[in-house]
Protein backbone atom coordinates (compact mmCIF):
# COMPACT_ATOMS: atom_id res chain seq x y z
CA UNK A 1 0.00 0.00 0.00
CA UNK A 2 1.12 3.56 -0.63
CA UNK A 3 0.37 6.33 1.79
CA UNK A 4 0.16 10.07 1.07
CA UNK A 5 1.90 12.59 3.33
CA UNK A 6 2.18 16.40 3.22
CA UNK A 7 5.46 18.21 3.58
CA UNK A 8 5.82 19.72 7.04
CA UNK A 9 4.99 23.45 7.08
CA UNK A 10 3.41 23.29 3.59
CA UNK A 11 -0.25 22.34 3.97
CA UNK A 12 -0.98 23.16 0.33
CA UNK A 13 2.25 21.70 -1.04
CA UNK A 14 2.67 18.71 -3.36
CA UNK A 15 1.67 15.24 -2.21
CA UNK A 16 4.58 12.84 -1.67
CA UNK A 17 3.90 9.11 -1.97
CA UNK A 18 5.84 6.51 0.03
CA UNK A 19 5.66 2.88 -1.01
CA UNK A 20 5.83 -0.13 1.26
CA UNK A 21 6.42 -2.54 -1.63
CA UNK A 22 9.71 -4.45 -1.35
CA UNK A 23 12.39 -3.69 -3.98
CA UNK A 24 13.88 -6.93 -5.29
CA UNK A 25 17.60 -7.17 -5.74
CA UNK A 26 19.10 -7.69 -9.21
CA UNK A 27 21.52 -10.56 -9.72
CA UNK A 28 24.28 -9.58 -12.20
CA UNK A 29 25.34 -13.23 -12.33
CA UNK A 30 22.22 -13.94 -14.37
CA UNK A 31 22.97 -11.28 -17.07
CA UNK A 32 22.94 -12.70 -20.61
CA UNK A 33 25.83 -12.08 -22.99
CA UNK A 34 26.24 -12.67 -26.71
CA UNK A 35 29.20 -13.14 -29.02
CA UNK A 36 30.77 -9.96 -30.38
CA UNK A 37 30.37 -11.29 -33.92
CA UNK A 38 26.59 -11.42 -33.52
CA UNK A 39 26.26 -7.78 -32.40
CA UNK A 40 26.24 -4.73 -34.72
CA UNK A 41 28.90 -2.03 -34.47
CA UNK A 42 29.12 1.45 -36.01
CA UNK A 43 32.87 1.59 -36.64
CA UNK A 44 35.12 -0.88 -38.49
CA UNK A 45 38.79 -0.89 -39.37
CA UNK A 46 38.18 0.06 -42.99
CA UNK A 47 36.90 3.41 -41.71
CA UNK A 48 40.09 4.28 -39.83
CA UNK A 49 42.43 7.15 -40.67
CA UNK A 50 45.57 6.31 -42.62
CA UNK A 51 49.01 7.88 -42.09
CA UNK A 52 50.26 10.12 -44.89
CA UNK A 53 53.73 10.72 -46.32
CA UNK A 54 55.04 14.33 -46.24
CA UNK A 55 54.46 14.79 -50.00
CA UNK A 56 50.87 13.49 -50.02
CA UNK A 57 48.37 15.06 -52.42
CA UNK A 58 45.06 16.57 -51.37
CA UNK A 59 43.36 13.56 -52.93
CA UNK A 60 45.39 11.30 -50.67
CA UNK A 61 44.64 13.51 -47.68
CA UNK A 62 40.88 13.25 -48.10
CA UNK A 63 41.09 9.52 -48.76
CA UNK A 64 43.08 9.15 -45.53
CA UNK A 65 40.45 10.75 -43.30
CA UNK A 66 38.49 8.48 -40.96
CA UNK A 67 35.16 7.68 -42.58
CA UNK A 68 33.09 8.67 -39.54
CA UNK A 69 31.06 11.62 -38.25
CA UNK A 70 32.13 15.06 -39.50
CA UNK A 71 34.91 13.77 -41.77
CA UNK A 72 32.37 11.57 -43.53
CA UNK A 73 29.84 14.41 -43.73
CA UNK A 74 32.37 16.88 -45.13
CA UNK A 75 33.11 14.60 -48.06
CA UNK A 76 29.44 13.72 -48.52
CA UNK A 77 28.64 17.44 -48.70
CA UNK A 78 31.42 18.03 -51.22
CA UNK A 79 30.13 15.14 -53.31
CA UNK A 80 26.56 16.53 -53.11
CA UNK A 81 27.79 19.90 -54.38
CA UNK A 82 29.72 18.35 -57.25
CA UNK A 83 26.78 16.15 -58.19
CA UNK A 84 24.36 19.08 -58.15
CA UNK A 85 26.60 21.31 -60.27
CA UNK A 86 27.27 18.57 -62.82
CA UNK A 87 23.50 18.21 -63.17
CA UNK A 88 23.07 21.97 -63.58
CA UNK A 89 21.25 22.41 -60.29
CA UNK A 90 21.42 25.26 -57.82
CA UNK A 91 24.17 25.58 -55.23
CA UNK A 92 23.40 28.51 -52.95
CA UNK A 93 25.98 29.91 -50.51
CA UNK A 94 24.49 31.95 -47.67
CA UNK A 95 26.67 33.61 -45.06
CA UNK A 96 27.18 36.15 -42.35
CA UNK A 97 30.06 38.60 -42.11
CA UNK A 98 32.60 36.51 -40.21
CA UNK A 99 33.75 34.40 -43.20
CA UNK A 100 34.84 37.60 -44.95
CA UNK A 101 36.52 38.95 -41.81
CA UNK A 102 38.69 35.84 -41.56
CA UNK A 103 39.87 36.14 -45.16
CA UNK A 104 37.71 33.72 -47.12
CA UNK A 105 36.69 36.23 -49.81
CA UNK A 106 39.29 35.15 -52.40
CA UNK A 107 38.36 31.51 -51.89
CA UNK A 108 34.63 32.21 -52.24
CA UNK A 109 35.31 34.24 -55.40
CA UNK A 110 37.29 31.36 -56.84
CA UNK A 111 34.40 28.97 -56.18
CA UNK A 112 32.02 31.42 -57.88
CA UNK A 113 34.26 31.77 -60.92
CA UNK A 114 34.67 28.02 -61.32
CA UNK A 115 30.90 27.59 -61.17
CA UNK A 116 30.60 25.81 -57.84
CA UNK A 117 28.21 28.33 -56.29
CA UNK A 118 25.70 30.01 -58.58
CA UNK A 119 23.88 32.20 -56.04
CA UNK A 120 24.96 34.15 -52.93
CA UNK A 121 22.94 35.54 -50.02
CA UNK A 122 24.36 37.52 -47.07
CA UNK A 123 23.34 39.67 -44.14
CA UNK A 124 23.94 43.43 -44.02
CA UNK A 125 27.24 43.19 -42.15
CA UNK A 126 28.78 41.03 -44.88
CA UNK A 127 28.37 43.68 -47.56
CA UNK A 128 30.06 46.22 -45.24
CA UNK A 129 33.15 44.07 -44.79
CA UNK A 130 33.15 43.19 -48.49
CA UNK A 131 33.21 46.88 -49.43
CA UNK A 132 35.94 47.81 -46.94
CA UNK A 133 38.14 44.95 -48.11
CA UNK A 134 37.63 45.95 -51.75
CA UNK A 135 38.22 49.64 -51.00
CA UNK A 136 41.03 49.53 -48.43
CA UNK A 137 42.18 45.93 -48.19
CA UNK A 138 41.37 45.86 -44.47
CA UNK A 139 38.32 45.68 -42.22
CA UNK A 140 37.05 44.74 -38.73
CA UNK A 141 37.13 47.39 -36.02
CA UNK A 142 38.06 47.36 -32.36
CA UNK A 143 34.47 47.96 -31.28
CA UNK A 144 35.28 48.63 -27.65
CA UNK A 145 37.86 51.29 -28.41
CA UNK A 146 35.60 53.05 -30.92
CA UNK A 147 32.54 52.86 -28.70
CA UNK A 148 34.27 54.81 -25.96
CA UNK A 149 34.41 58.01 -28.03
CA UNK A 150 31.59 57.33 -30.52
CA UNK A 151 33.86 56.69 -33.51
CA UNK A 152 32.83 53.06 -33.91
CA UNK A 153 31.35 52.38 -37.34
CA UNK A 154 31.70 55.93 -38.59
CA UNK A 155 34.05 55.42 -41.57
CA UNK A 156 32.80 57.99 -44.09
CA UNK A 157 33.57 56.07 -47.28
CA UNK A 158 31.76 52.94 -46.08
CA UNK A 159 28.58 54.82 -45.21
CA UNK A 160 28.52 56.98 -48.33
CA UNK A 161 29.16 54.14 -50.79
CA UNK A 162 26.71 51.63 -49.34
CA UNK A 163 23.93 54.07 -48.47
CA UNK A 164 24.17 55.53 -51.97
CA UNK A 165 24.01 52.01 -53.37
CA UNK A 166 20.79 51.41 -51.43
CA UNK A 167 19.29 54.65 -52.79
CA UNK A 168 20.30 53.72 -56.32
CA UNK A 169 18.80 50.25 -55.94
CA UNK A 170 15.53 51.69 -54.63
CA UNK A 171 15.38 54.23 -57.45
CA UNK A 172 16.10 51.65 -60.15
CA UNK A 173 13.97 48.89 -58.61
CA UNK A 174 17.04 46.64 -58.27
CA UNK A 175 18.38 44.57 -55.42
CA UNK A 176 20.95 45.93 -52.96
CA UNK A 177 23.53 43.24 -53.70
CA UNK A 178 23.37 43.68 -57.47
CA UNK A 179 23.95 47.43 -57.26
CA UNK A 180 26.82 47.04 -54.77
CA UNK A 181 28.53 44.57 -57.09
CA UNK A 182 27.97 46.76 -60.13
CA UNK A 183 29.30 49.89 -58.44
CA UNK A 184 32.35 48.09 -57.07
CA UNK A 185 33.20 47.01 -60.61
CA UNK A 186 32.56 50.48 -62.03
CA UNK A 187 34.76 52.12 -59.40
CA UNK A 188 37.55 49.70 -60.30
CA UNK A 189 38.63 49.52 -56.68
CA UNK A 190 42.13 48.27 -55.97
CA UNK A 191 41.07 45.04 -54.27
CA UNK A 192 37.76 44.47 -56.04
CA UNK A 193 38.93 41.16 -57.50
CA UNK A 194 38.49 39.61 -54.05
CA UNK A 195 35.05 41.17 -53.51
CA UNK A 196 32.29 38.57 -53.40
CA UNK A 197 29.71 41.05 -54.72
CA UNK A 198 31.91 42.34 -57.53
CA UNK A 199 32.72 38.77 -58.50
CA UNK A 200 29.06 37.74 -58.49
CA UNK A 201 28.14 40.72 -60.66
CA UNK A 202 30.90 39.98 -63.19
CA UNK A 203 29.94 36.32 -63.43
CA UNK A 204 26.24 37.17 -63.57
CA UNK A 205 24.87 35.26 -60.59
CA UNK A 206 22.40 36.57 -57.98
CA UNK A 207 23.95 38.11 -54.85
CA UNK A 208 21.41 39.31 -52.31
CA UNK A 209 21.73 41.31 -49.08
CA UNK A 210 19.23 40.88 -46.24
CA UNK A 211 19.38 43.85 -43.90
CA UNK A 212 18.12 44.24 -40.34
CA UNK A 213 17.45 47.97 -40.03
CA UNK A 214 19.40 49.48 -37.16
CA UNK A 215 21.81 46.56 -36.89
CA UNK A 216 24.54 47.75 -39.27
CA UNK A 217 27.05 50.57 -38.81
CA UNK A 218 25.96 52.43 -41.96
CA UNK A 219 22.51 52.97 -40.43
CA UNK A 220 24.12 55.47 -38.01
CA UNK A 221 25.37 57.65 -40.86
CA UNK A 222 23.71 60.89 -42.03
CA UNK A 223 23.42 59.38 -45.53
CA UNK A 224 21.25 56.46 -44.35
CA UNK A 225 17.76 56.36 -45.85
CA UNK A 226 15.59 53.75 -44.16
CA UNK A 227 13.01 53.71 -46.94
CA UNK A 228 15.68 53.15 -49.59
CA UNK A 229 17.45 50.45 -47.58
CA UNK A 230 14.13 48.74 -46.95
CA UNK A 231 13.15 48.84 -50.63
CA UNK A 232 16.57 47.54 -51.73
CA UNK A 233 16.64 44.65 -49.29
CA UNK A 234 12.97 43.80 -49.98
CA UNK A 235 13.83 43.48 -53.65
CA UNK A 236 16.62 41.12 -52.65
CA UNK A 237 14.26 39.04 -50.52
CA UNK A 238 11.96 38.54 -53.49
CA UNK A 239 14.94 37.70 -55.66
CA UNK A 240 16.10 35.15 -53.11
CA UNK A 241 12.65 33.56 -53.14
CA UNK A 242 13.00 33.14 -56.92
CA UNK A 243 16.42 31.56 -56.40
CA UNK A 244 15.20 29.22 -53.65
CA UNK A 245 12.28 28.17 -55.85
CA UNK A 246 14.88 26.38 -58.00
CA UNK A 247 16.63 24.61 -55.13
CA UNK A 248 15.05 21.16 -55.68
CA UNK A 249 17.80 18.48 -55.61
CA UNK A 250 20.40 21.21 -55.23
CA UNK A 251 22.50 22.32 -52.25
CA UNK A 252 22.31 25.22 -49.81
CA UNK A 253 25.18 26.05 -47.44
CA UNK A 254 24.80 28.44 -44.51
CA UNK A 255 28.24 29.70 -43.53
CA UNK A 256 28.24 31.45 -40.19
CA UNK A 257 24.87 33.19 -39.94
CA UNK A 258 23.13 32.33 -36.67
CA UNK A 259 19.91 34.33 -36.93
CA UNK A 260 19.21 36.58 -39.93
CA UNK A 261 19.95 34.28 -42.86
CA UNK A 262 18.24 31.18 -41.36
CA UNK A 263 15.10 33.25 -40.77
CA UNK A 264 15.18 34.83 -44.24
CA UNK A 265 15.82 31.48 -45.93
CA UNK A 266 12.87 29.85 -44.18
CA UNK A 267 10.50 32.60 -45.35
CA UNK A 268 11.85 32.54 -48.92
CA UNK A 269 11.41 28.76 -49.03
CA UNK A 270 7.88 28.97 -47.67
CA UNK A 271 6.95 31.66 -50.20
CA UNK A 272 8.26 29.53 -53.06
CA UNK A 273 6.27 26.53 -51.86
CA UNK A 274 3.19 28.67 -51.24
CA UNK A 275 3.33 29.74 -54.89
CA UNK A 276 3.34 26.13 -56.05
CA UNK A 277 7.02 25.28 -56.45
CA UNK A 278 8.04 21.80 -55.29
CA UNK A 279 11.30 22.61 -53.52
CA UNK A 280 12.34 19.27 -52.04
CA UNK A 281 15.15 16.74 -52.10
CA UNK A 282 17.96 19.23 -51.58
CA UNK A 283 20.98 18.98 -49.31
CA UNK A 284 21.34 21.65 -46.62
CA UNK A 285 24.49 22.36 -44.62
CA UNK A 286 25.25 24.60 -41.67
CA UNK A 287 28.90 25.46 -41.10
CA UNK A 288 29.72 27.42 -37.95
CA UNK A 289 32.12 27.27 -35.01
CA UNK A 290 29.26 26.56 -32.60
CA UNK A 291 25.82 25.10 -33.18
CA UNK A 292 22.78 27.35 -32.97
CA UNK A 293 19.06 26.72 -32.74
CA UNK A 294 17.86 28.62 -35.81
CA UNK A 295 20.31 27.16 -38.36
CA UNK A 296 19.49 23.68 -37.06
CA UNK A 297 15.72 23.97 -37.30
CA UNK A 298 15.35 26.53 -40.13
CA UNK A 299 17.97 25.15 -42.50
CA UNK A 300 18.75 21.54 -41.60
CA UNK A 301 15.53 20.11 -40.16
CA UNK A 302 12.28 21.81 -41.17
CA UNK A 303 13.15 22.44 -44.85
CA UNK A 304 14.32 18.83 -45.42
CA UNK A 305 11.60 17.16 -43.33
CA UNK A 306 9.77 15.83 -46.42
CA UNK A 307 12.90 14.87 -48.33
CA UNK A 308 16.52 15.92 -48.40
CA UNK A 309 19.49 15.80 -46.07
CA UNK A 310 21.07 18.08 -43.49
CA UNK A 311 24.77 18.39 -42.60
CA UNK A 312 25.97 20.13 -39.43
CA UNK A 313 29.71 20.74 -39.78
CA UNK A 314 31.14 22.49 -36.76
CA UNK A 315 34.50 24.22 -36.67
CA UNK A 316 36.34 27.44 -37.40
CA UNK A 317 35.39 29.01 -40.73
CA UNK A 318 39.01 29.68 -41.64
CA UNK A 319 39.76 25.95 -41.40
CA UNK A 320 36.57 24.10 -42.30
CA UNK A 321 35.52 26.09 -45.38
CA UNK A 322 38.92 25.80 -47.11
CA UNK A 323 38.71 22.06 -46.43
CA UNK A 324 35.30 21.93 -48.08
CA UNK A 325 36.56 23.96 -51.03
CA UNK A 326 39.51 21.62 -51.47
CA UNK A 327 37.28 18.56 -51.19
CA UNK A 328 35.01 19.92 -53.92
CA UNK A 329 37.98 20.40 -56.22
CA UNK A 330 39.44 16.98 -55.61
CA UNK A 331 38.29 14.31 -58.05
CA UNK A 332 36.08 12.16 -55.86
CA UNK A 333 35.24 9.85 -58.75
CA UNK A 334 31.87 8.34 -59.59
CA UNK A 335 31.73 6.31 -56.38
CA UNK A 336 30.65 7.62 -53.01
CA UNK A 337 33.04 7.98 -50.12
CA UNK A 338 31.38 4.99 -48.49
CA UNK A 339 32.21 2.72 -51.41
CA UNK A 340 35.80 3.95 -51.47
CA UNK A 341 36.18 3.26 -47.74
CA UNK A 342 35.44 -0.43 -48.28
CA UNK A 343 38.68 -0.95 -50.19
CA UNK A 344 41.68 -2.15 -48.13
CA UNK A 345 43.74 0.69 -46.66
CA UNK A 346 47.25 -0.87 -46.93
CA UNK A 347 48.73 -0.04 -50.30
CA UNK A 348 45.57 1.75 -51.44
CA UNK A 349 45.98 3.85 -54.54
CA UNK A 350 44.86 7.46 -54.35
Amino acid sequence: MARADRRAGSPDGPTIFHTEARIKNLDPARARTRSLASLPRKVARNQFAAPLPPDATMRAFFASLPDVLAAHDLLELADSIRTARRAGRLCLLMMGAHPLKVGLGPLICDLIRQGTFNAIATNGAAVIHDFELAFAGRTSEDVGAGLADGSFGMAAETGIFLNNAAKTAAREGCGFGEVVGRELVRENLKFARDSVFACAFEVGIPATVHVTLGADIIHMHPSADGAAIGAATMADFRRLAIVVAGLARGVVVNLGSAVVIPEVFLKALNLARNLGRRVTGFSAADMDFIRHYRPRVNILERPTDKGGRGFAITGHHEIMFPLLAAAIRVELGRHSRRAEARSPRPGRKH
